[in-house]
């Protein structure tokens, strides 16, 4: 770097001491070691990957021609290798990240090698979502003895997949609502994760793979009443948002923050595909008994994310004044409000419309506060994209509309200029 190049020339020249010039030379090394080692890391563990295809690819071409013997034999030696190699990690290279991370994905992908063959050498049936559950329920423990993050990101992938496959694309034996017991086993080392190292990679990967993983997942539970998966869903947006604002995460760079940024996207994407009335008027039309919602698997997911929801904003509103906690925080609670109404009364269209126009006006006078101009920016968006849906769901002329963008624009160019103009004079 040229910084360390002009550092004889700075301590010549008395602007640094050689203590300083020391101290300044062992952080860029220790920065690009780090680097050097995440590097590491990433191609150790894609090569396991590779490894472990490879071999399945060369059996599975020679398979047919083998003995029952040597098949058995052949589906157990990855599997076999891949134990002994993270018992040889443990012992001997345990302080390793490289040798931690590679071996046990390479047991992780051995473990499901071994299972398949078996099952196709001696013909047991079963469909994929089982055969993930066994594979994910085998390999979870794997997570804890390696305390490797690689293994944890991919059974997070492999509970998604085997939820979504048995409670959306087939019709399986086995049952989707398991994945949140399976969930809940891996948070211990998210939590693990987070103490000894919440600036990691592995974290930043955490933070956006626990959550989306969530809200795939969440949709499974949905039977005969999937209107009130609506509630379900901006209740979980709300959750999020509020986790993402918490002091877990709040001090994050925001592309690291996937709780806020999904929270804040889900919620809006939900109020702008509901300011519709279509959705309103089938909601009218379905006439929901109480009787018959209060038994649905969809009523008890809407309470409890709604339940999580209020927990976590009680718990973040008694530690701050009311000026911080953002609108997109409280909407969970207002749309419960509103789907109440939207039952019998096509006021409910109405309230989101304004809901959005509220959040829209409230975040640029945040961005204004804080001098920001993504958030101001954000704000206008947010009004922007109302304006679009209302563009295609009124009887407006053509004129009209065209001032209406115009005044937008006109709104755009002017929020900004005034913001630059201010800070250039408070310079």
């Amino acid at each position: 770097m040229s910084i360390l190049k002009d550092l004889p020339e700075l301590i010549k020249a008395g602007v640094l001491t050689q203590e300083t010039a020391d101290r300044i030379q062992e952080y860029y090394r220790s920065k690009s070691g780090s680097s050097a080692n995440r590097l590491v890391v990433v191609f150790g563990a894609l090569g396991a990957i590779l490894v472990g295809l490879g071999i399945i690819l060369i059996i599975a071409h020679n398979w047919d021609e083998l003995s029952r013997g040597l098949k058995i034999f052949l589906a157990f030696l990855p599997l076999l290798a891949g134990q002994v190699l993270c018992g040889y990690v443990l012992i001997k290279r345990a302080d390793s990240v490289t040798w931690t991370e590679s071996s046990a994905v390479f047991l992780f992908f051995a473990v499901g090698e071994a299972i398949s063959l078996v099952s196709q050498i001696y013909n047991i049936p079963g469909d994929i979502a089982t055969f993930m559950l066994t594979w994910m329920l085998l390999c979870l423990p794997l997570i804890y003895v390696m305390k490797s993050s690689i293994t944890s990101l991919l059974y997070i992938c492999g509970i998604t997949f085997y939820a979504a496959y048995a409670g959306y694309w087939f019709n399986s034996s086995s049952e989707p609502n398991l994945y949140w017991l399976l969930l809940l086993a891996a948070l211990p080392y998210y939590y693990l994760l987070y103490r000894r190292k919440p600036e990691s990679n592995f974290m930043i990967f955490h933070n956006w793979v626990v959550p989306v993983s969530v809200i795939i997942s969440l949709g499974t539970v949905g039977e005969s009443t999937g209107k009130l998966l609506f509630i379900a869903y901006f209740s979980l947006f709300g959750l999020l948002y509020l986790i993402g604002h918490s002091d877990l995460f709040n001090g994050q760079k925001v592309r690291n923050n996937g709780y806020k940024i999904l929270g804040a996207l889900g919620t809006m994407v939900l109020l702008l595909a509901l300011s519709f009335d279509g959705f309103w008027e089938e909601l009218r039309v379905d006439n929901l008994q109480l009787g018959e919602v209060l038994s649905t698997p969809e009523f008890f997911a809407s309470v409890i994310m709604s339940l999580l929801a209020a927990l976590v904003l009680y718990l973040q509103y008694r530690k701050r004044s009311g000026d911080d906690i953002k609108p997109l925080s409280w909407i969970f609670a207002l749309f419960i409000v509103t789907f109440i109404v939207g039952v019998s009364s096509p006021l409910a269209v109405v309230l989101i419309n304004l809901y959005v126009l509220a959040i829209g006006i409230l975040t640029i006078r945040d961005g204004t506060r804080q001098d920001h101009l993504g958030i101001l920016n954000y704000g206008l968006l947010i009004i922007t994209a109302l304006v679009i849906c209302r563009f295609f769901d009124t009887d407006l002329s053509f004129v009209s509309r065209g001032i209406l963008f115009l005044s937008i624009g006109a709104g755009f160019f002017a929020a900004n200029y005034t913001m630059l103009k201010k800070r250039k004079a408070n310079e």
